[in-house]
């Protein structure tokens, strides 16, 4: 077997760390399934082959995927029962960074979600403390307040810097804050959901069905499950058109614990004209644990019978697993429109009309200045 140098091999060994392994093997270029190793020996011979280079280019992967924590702490293990004391050192010490930047963000998180409940904008945190023990880039909140209070809050508890707001964040009601001391932006998300804010829908659930969740000696409002996954999935299936591999693993790991009400899953996904993106997303992660593990996840057949694809779609480009966008994430699109004008919400529906519109003049700005800050 070559060396772990290219970025498709570095997604396997990725995927073999962090998904239970079974009998069965994805490329990462195509997720199909194809009979192979069994597990320990696939990962023994991805792992003899690493050289320092290619432990930079692993990390590199984890990181942008947020999975290096789960990722790494088993590749420790391999690596000191084989011997290979200096890479589990350098694998060790990478674990001891991103531990320490993990836990410098969670006691701001924890000032600032305090902040806001004593200043009367109650928020739950949303996606960053889904990927945990791992943590996303920035730190994502949700609130019901008026914008301007939240602003004020953050302005005069942390001589929080606003920063510009593109055409998007207009349309979706957020706001992106540069607090002093954090390194990760802290974006906010006023009483909408959605890429242009057409999701009113979700807000409401979001509201009403929080829960805690205890992190060390920190306790955050976070999203019912269900609620979880209808904002995975409308940032990976409806915006972004890519997952990471945290989406998979997040995802697989609420599934596995039998955590989902799929019967208030599929009447909130319906009501939001999101459901086929739901059932086709979670069919997607479904099928790409059980290629390296050999089972998927418990998935009723009201959500593969509604699923329009699955992981044979998907991609592996430029560091994430890319949901092709035509035809089918336009069809997705194109049904949660018709939902929104079929319940009457003409407001809504024309929010998200624009979508369209935005996507091909952020396209625009990305060809001729290298960012698409502007309009995202």
């Amino acid at each position: 077997m070559e060396p772990v140098r290219d970025s498709t091999k570095s997604v396997q060994l990725l995927s073999e760390l962090v998904c239970n392994s079974g009998p069965s093997f994805a490329t990462a270029s195509n997720v199909k399934l194809r009979p192979s190793l069994t597990p320990s020996r696939r990962l023994a011979d991805l792992v003899s082959v690493l050289r320092q280079e290619d432990l930079a280019e692993l990390k590199s992967l984890a990181m942008s995927n947020h999975v290096i924590l789960r990722a790494f702490e088993p590749l420790a293990s391999i690596l000191d029962i084989e011997g290979n004391r200096q890479a589990a050192e350098w694998v060790q010490a990478a674990m001891d960074d991103e531990r320490a930047r993990i836990q410098h963000a969670l006691g701001f998180l924890n000032d600032i979600c305090a902040a806001l409940q004593k200043g009367g904008c109650p928020a739950t945190v949303i996606k960053s403390l889904d990927h945990w023990p791992d943590l996303g880039s920035d730190l994502d909140l949700y609130t019901h307040a008026d914008a301007s209070q939240v602003i004020h809050v953050m302005q005069s508890a942390f001589g929080a810097k606003l920063e510009s707001r593109s055409w998007g964040d207009r349309l979706a009601n957020k706001w992106n804050f540069v607090v002093p001391g954090l390194p990760e932006l802290v974006e906010v998300h006023v009483g909408r959901m959605g890429q242009t804010g057409e999701q009113i829908a979700l807000t409401r659930s979001l509201s009403a069905r929080s829960q805690n969740k205890t992190i060390g000696h920190f306790c955050f409002t976070v999203p019912a499950p269900e609620d979880r996954i209808v904002i995975s999935t409308l940032q990976r299936m409806y915006r972004h058109f890519y997952i990471r591999l945290c989406d998979i693993v997040d995802n697989a790991a609420l599934l596995d614990q039998r955590l989902v009400d799929f019967e208030y899953l599929h009447s909130l996904g319906a009501s939001a004209g999101l459901w086929d993106g739901i059932a086709t997303y979670l069919s997607i992660v479904s099928e790409y644990v059980e290629a390296y593990r050999g089972y998927g996840v418990p998935l009723p057949s009201l959500v593969t019978g509604s699923a329009k694809f699955g992981a044979g779609k998907v991609r592996f480009r430029r560091q994430f697993l890319r949901v092709p966008i035509l035809p089918q994430s336009v069809n997705l699109y194109a049904g949660e429109l018709k939902t929104l004008l079929m319940n009457g919400d003409l407001r809504n529906s024309l929010r998200l009309s624009l979508l369209p519109g935005l996507a091909t003049a952020a396209a625009l700005e990305q060809k001729l200045t290298g960012s698409d800050k502007g309009i995202w």
